[in-house]
């Protein structure tokens, strides 16, 4: 599940290089949570939930190799949020910029507020390379949330999704205050994996609704709002407010594609692309499909 997503300045995340594709992407795809990003060379990354959180590289954007970990010899000052000694790390979310990776990555336990959030960098992108920068912000039972400008949306369950406004200079929160973006009463509250994607003149904020992580029972899937503005109000293609469970489906079960979601997007070459995992009875894998925003909406392509 995919607790935050960074939000930088739209230039920044588009990249040059038409590509074709994405097809029926192959070689190592069992993934969870991913997230991809493109270096200057024209390398493809996906990071993704795991112990140590594992990376793996693509020169077409089809083919995929496992190439290791972000922390391959563990990352311990997790474990007090994991619950365990270097357990499973979530969610990751890559941006790439001036010749550096940026990696936000949660760590959480299933049904636990005890949260956090961290930083690492890095100029290669290889296991073993990383720079963690520490804390980025937390929360506990107390909250009533789960976990030009930067913004971080962040958020499980509980009372939804939330934004908090970031320091270009450190990547860290400019101040505790966050903004409520999303959130449902249906199904627990079941909304998570938020990614704000600007297009246009709008932005765009896509989450994942009802049950991830029971393989071909996942009820996993992939919805969507707009506003005007990175703060909202959002509201979905009916102009309910997504504060208001509102939320316009984009992707779900189908054919034997199950639970997609967990979802991250980029600008590529050939447009805005959408990466995400769904399952099948052999586990977890990667799913990548180009979107069409010509009318104004999200469509898979």
């Amino acid at each position: 599940m995919r607790l935050l997503s960074l939000l930088l300045p739209v230039a920044l995340a588009a990249v040059g290089r038409a590509v074709v594709g994405p097809g029926v992407v192959t070689g190592n795809t069992a993934v969870h949570d991913p997230t991809m990003c493109k270096d200057n060379s024209g390398k493809w990354w996906i990071f993704s939930t795991a112990v140590g959180i594992e990376i793996r590289t693509s020169t077409d954007r089809t083919a995929w190799t496992l190439i290791g970990k972000v922390w391959p010899n563990g990352a311990s000052w997790t474990d007090k949020y994991t619950g365990t000694s270097n357990g499973n790390i979530w969610a990751p979310d890559c941006t790439y910029m001036n010749g550096q990776f940026y990696l936000y990555y949660s760590a959480s336990s299933f049904g636990s507020q005890n949260s956090a959030i961290f930083l690492a960098t890095s100029t290669t992108g290889l296991p073993g390379s990383w720079t963690d920068h520490g804390l980025i912000t937390s929360t506990t039972s107390a909250n009533n949330y789960n976990n030009g400008s930067w913004w971080l949306s962040l958020g499980s369950f509980w009372t939804g999704i939330k934004l908090m406004r970031l320091d270009p200079t450190t990547g860290k929160p400019t101040s505790s205050s966050v903004t409520s973006l999303a959130q449902r009463t249906a199904n627990g509250g079941a909304i998570e994996a938020s990614v704000i994607y600007k297009f246009g003149s709008f932005y765009y904020l896509f989450t994942s609704w009802d049950n991830c992580c029971r393989g071909t029972s996942s009820t996993y899937n992939i919805r969507v709002g707009r506003a005007s503005s990175v703060t909202g109000p959002y509201v979905d293609k009916a102009g309910v407010a997504l504060t208001s469970g509102g939320g316009t489906l984009v992707l779900a079960t189908h054919d034997n594609i199950v639970g997609p979601g967990g979802q991250d997007l980029m600008t590529d070459g050939d447009g805005p692309i959408l990466i995400y995992h769904y399952y099948t009875s052999s586990g977890s894998f990667l799913g990548i499909n180009r979107l069409d925003f010509s009318s104004g909406w999200p469509a898979v392509v």
